[in-house]
């Protein structure tokens, strides 16, 4: 019964409605793209043949490929190559120092800036719609929501370890465990034959008809309200003679009416139409790019604001087809970030690009950190979250998620910050910050513990975590056997601060260029300890943390840093409006998102590169609202 459960279920859908294009006011597409062709030919081009192609040409070396991207300059993997060519050559990594001919430092600002207008190549194109499966979190929340059980029945499913937005498969294990887990909310909803019927049962299967000739039909309308809540859409009727055959087999095994249309129940919770998020509505055979239909942007919409599925709201709105208008759908998002569940949008996307969501198994050494018990781990991480929450509601600036005067505290979290005295209780607490090198993210012990080794700091890695999660660069890997610092000789390492034997990456000419960049920042956060404290020596020797940004602006303490930080609001800005965006569309950013991307920034701009704003736009957009058919 249940191969055959498993092999009915799953059937899958497609897509959509009628021909649209972005929003370009005031924006000449047309002159841009001529003007990219014209700079690809007479400028990127000749530095690609003189500098880069005899190392990447035929083949991707370090994964970059110039030939291909020099052949088709537009296509979504020469976007990649170039943005691997561009993280390259910014620090002076490529081409290296023993190559026949070097670029002077004014070539290499020109060709990045040459490679910044190569996006506007691409033609206009949102992107196929990315069919996703719900996530761990996801699918138990809307579990919770439609059928009232606990969110920890989905607690036997494994963690996601996600990328740019979301993992679109089913493991044969997954399979399992989904079958294990709707058997266990029909165990939970669907009494027992002879018992009284649960509230949840009666809204869904009503009662069972006196005549048996009529238990087809009423179970084919019970099917209907089933599939339509948990299809997030009403079902086609090839969807529902599938589940009305599955009704029939259950009573061709002589179960009981209430028995078979739980069986019924079982496929719903199991089929790619609960399981993953899909198209519904066919889509116009002549049309390359239409909108979204109203049914599937009400569950992109929710599931990213609220991990969660459409409200009653939202799914009037999608059955009436109003939602895709401009203003219902700003009103809609407006309404759902207000809602206390977009907290869920710190668990699912900040805690993501943060790069905090592994806090809680992180190891660290006892015998050095004794402190890091689960307590202080969850308050942590709910001193990010509800600061997080905080911005999004107050419609903050997004420097102030850099430079901030306040943060979340609880009695065990606040010894951390020297403030054991004035905090007190478990619950989590808003509190005034007195010290200029606190307040914001780069000050947070989450984040200072997320990006440290399990005895001690580590300067390169909160480096990348500046110049990557909060000014969007790109940096590139490093080269293969680079020796930790704990595995370079004793008598090397005898005498020296952290500081220096991190600075002894520099004398490898392999490594030299990136860790000029890199530990310069890192070192500017050396204050804080692997969970945060503050302190002024590491092994008996006073601490240095002056260093520099790759822009030449120098600091001398993480105040100085954080301040010079936020003055670059625009980076800071596009950086999480680029995230957003991927993670929303659950794929990475390719040439013409980048385009749509520069539209929605000079809005952003225009107020004060709020958050809640940069929200409003990401799911406002083309890209979100449209998808590429063909």
């Amino acid at each position: 019964m249940k191969t055959v459960l498993l092999g009915i279920s799953f059937v899958l859908l497609l897509n959509s409605i009628c021909w649209a294009q972005p929003d370009v006011q005031g924006f000449d597409e047309a002159a841009h793209r001529e003007n990219a062709r014209t700079t690809f030919k007479e400028k990127v081009a000749p530095f690609v043949k003189k500098y880069c192609i005899s190392c990447h040409g035929g083949y991707a070396q370090a994964g970059v490929n110039l030939q291909s991207a020099l052949d088709s300059p537009e296509s979504a993997t020469s976007f990649l190559h170039w943005k691997k060519a561009v993280a390259n050559v910014k620090v002076r990594d490529m081409p290296p120092e023993d190559a026949g001919e070097i670029p002077t430092d004014e070539e290499r600002q020109q060709f990045v800036e040459w490679l910044g207008t190569l996006k506007y190549l691409a033609e206009p194109d949102p992107g196929p719609f990315v069919i996703r499966r719900l996530s761990k979190v996801e699918f138990g929340t809307t579990l919770q929501h439609l059928y009232g059980v606990s969110p920890s029945i989905a607690d036997s499913l494994p963690d996601e370890v996600v990328g740019e937005g979301y993992l679109n498969s089913v493991s044969p294990l997954q399979t399992e465990l989904f079958l294990d887990i709707a058997n266990k909310v029909i165990a939970e909803v669907v009494a027992p034959d002879g018992q009284p019927p649960t509230k949840m049962q009666i809204h869904y299967f009503g009662h069972a008809p006196t005549d048996e000739g009529s238990f087809r039909s009423a179970a084919r309308q019970v099917a209907r309200k089933l599939a339509r809540d948990a299809y997030r859409r009403p079902p086609t009727e090839s969807e529902l003679e599938v589940l009305a055959g599955i009704f029939d087999l259950g009573r061709e095994n002589q179960l009981s009416y209430t028995a078979s249309l739980a069986l019924m129940w079982k496929a719903v919770l199991v089929s790619p139409q609960f399981l993953f998020i899909t198209p519904a509505d066919k889509v116009d055979s002549n049309a390359k790019i239409v909108p979204l239909d109203d049914y599937q942007l009400a569950s992109r919409l929710s599931y990213l604001l609220w991990s969660a599925p459409p409200d009653t709201e939202l799914s009037a709105l999608a059955e009436q087809g109003e939602l895709r208008k401009p203003e219902v759908l700003r009103a809609q998002v407006e309404r759902l970030l207000k809602h206390e569940r977009s907290r869920a949008l710190f668990d699912s996307f900040g805690a993501q690009w943060l790069g905090v969501t592994g806090l809680q198994s992180q190891a660290f050494d006892p015998a050095v950190f004794p402190q890091m018990t689960a307590e202080l781990r969850k308050a942590m991480l709910d001193e990010v979250r509800l600061f997080f929450d905080s911005i999004v509601q107050e419609n903050q600036s997004v420097s102030r998620l850099v430079d901030n005067d306040y943060t979340f505290l609880n009695a065990p979290l606040a010894p951390l910050y020297g403030l054991e005295r004035s905090v007190s209780g478990a619950t989590m607490q808003r509190v005034k910050l007195e010290n200029p090198n606190r307040g914001g993210i780069l000050g947070m012990p989450a984040i200072l513990a997320a990006t440290s080794l399990p005895n001690r700091t580590s300067p390169v890695k909160r480096g990348v975590w500046v110049l990557e999660q909060v000014l969007g660069e790109r940096v590139p890997p490093p080269p293969p056997n680079v020796p930790e610092l704990e595995d370079q000789k004793q008598e090397i390492r005898e005498g020296l601060t952290l500081r220096q034997r991190t600075e002894l990456h520099k004398t490898d000419p392999n490594c030299a260029n990136c860790h000029k960049v890199l530990d310069p920042i890192g070192f500017g956060l050396e204050n804080f300890d692997a969970i945060g404290r503050w302190r002024e020596k590491d092994e008996g020797a006073s601490i240095d943390s002056a260093g520099e940004l790759p822009s030449g602006e120098s600091f001398s303490t993480p105040a100085d840093l954080k301040r010079i930080l936020a003055t670059r609001e625009s980076d800071l800005a596009r950086n999480l409006t680029q995230r957003l965006m991927a993670f929303a569309l659950g794929r990475q950013l390719e040439g013409y998102d980048e385009v749509v991307i520069d539209q929605l920034m000079d809005k952003i701009a225009g107020d004060d590169y709020r958050v809640r704003t940069i929200i409003t736009e990401v799911t406002t957009s083309y890209l979100f609202t449209h998808q590429k058919v063909r």
